[in-house]
């Protein structure tokens, strides 16, 4: 592959403890999921799973299918441990209990 036939992508993954960005030379017509294939990210980080994981260019959910664009950064996500609405519902049924208690009290 000469770098005439190539796009510069990034295929990236985190956990809390720690990251990889990985720089990458692919072919035109790439998609998100073959990057992150090509990448070797997954030999990295055991538990990741890329058949299965969600895929975004730059903060944006992409399709596995989606077609990179030079310079282009393929982020991996996690999962989430807590879903976000029920985080905040817990959040503000805490802070209604302690208004209630303040106002009894």
């Amino acid at each position: 592959m000469t770098d005439e036939q190539t796009i510069h992508v990034e295929v990236a993954f985190a956990l809390p403890e720690r990251q990889a960005i990985i720089p990458l030379q692919v072919l035109p017509g790439t998609t998100a999921l073959q990057a992150a294939q090509r990448s070797g990210i997954a030999e990295r980080f055991e538990s990741l799973d890329l058949e299965n994981a969600r895929l975004g260019i730059f903060g944006k959910l992409v399709a596995a299918d989606q077609v990179l664009q030079e310079g282009d950064r393929v982020e991996i996500y996690r999962p989430l441990k807590a879903d976000p609405k029920e985080v905040r519902k817990a959040r503000a049924a805490r802070v209604k209990e302690r208004r209630q208690e303040e106002a009894e009290g």
